[in-house]
């Protein structure tokens, strides 16, 4: 690799182990490092910790998030439906970073620990699943729904409300990726 890339062994060995530490990539003695395999089980755990987290993201959000930030996951929302409409429902408007739903609400939350853990480990993982399921049964006017439901509650500041929906839309996703991957 470090002859393809053009790059010494030493800032290579560097990325591989921050790769690794993002559990995307597992080293096997003698043999080497590979991608990690998908598998039914480690996506249920994922999402079981994604679920508490990103409900209790929700719920700290309620209490901490401005009207601006507010503003922003409206505004947000809005394009997500312009793009769904565009595209007659065939496909979600993902995007990461600040253009993320979930990920703003997590950063609204102004809990360090929590952000560190979901949006600098735990969305690698994710965002492999997401990328490597066929998503076939892609359900976006309905994804967008549970966002706009979601918004409402912390708009409400209602935290219990807030946290609930956003568990249950996590495991709506959780469920679609799982059917997914039975599927093929």
């Amino acid at each position: 690799m470090a002859r393809i890339f053009n790059v010494s062994r030493g800032p290579l060995r560097e990325a591989m182990m921050r790769v690794e530490s993002l559990n995307l990539v597992e080293r096997i003695p003698h043999v080497g490092a590979r991608v990690v395999s998908l598998s039914l089980e480690k996506l249920a755990e994922i999402y079981a910790v994604r679920e508490a987290l990103e409900g209790m993201a929700a719920n700290l959000a309620c209490k901490h998030i401005s009207d601006a930030e507010i503003e922003v996951l409206e505004h947000l929302l809005r394009k997500h439906q312009s793009h769904i409409e565009q595209v007659d429902g065939t496909s979600y408007f993902y995007q990461q970073g600040d253009f993320d739903f979930h990920y703003l609400i997590i950063k609204a939350s102004k809990n360090a620990q929590l952000i560190n853990l979901l949006c600098d480990q735990l969305y690698h993982l994710v965002r492999m699943y997401r990328t490597q399921s066929p998503r076939s049964n892609d359900r976006p006017e309905k994804a967008l729904y549970e966002h706009f439901a979601i918004l409402n509650a912390i708009k409400a500041r209602d935290s219990e409300l807030a946290e609930m929906l956003m568990r249950r839309h996590i495991k709506n996703s959780r469920i679609l990726i799982e059917n997914e991957l039975l599927e093929e």
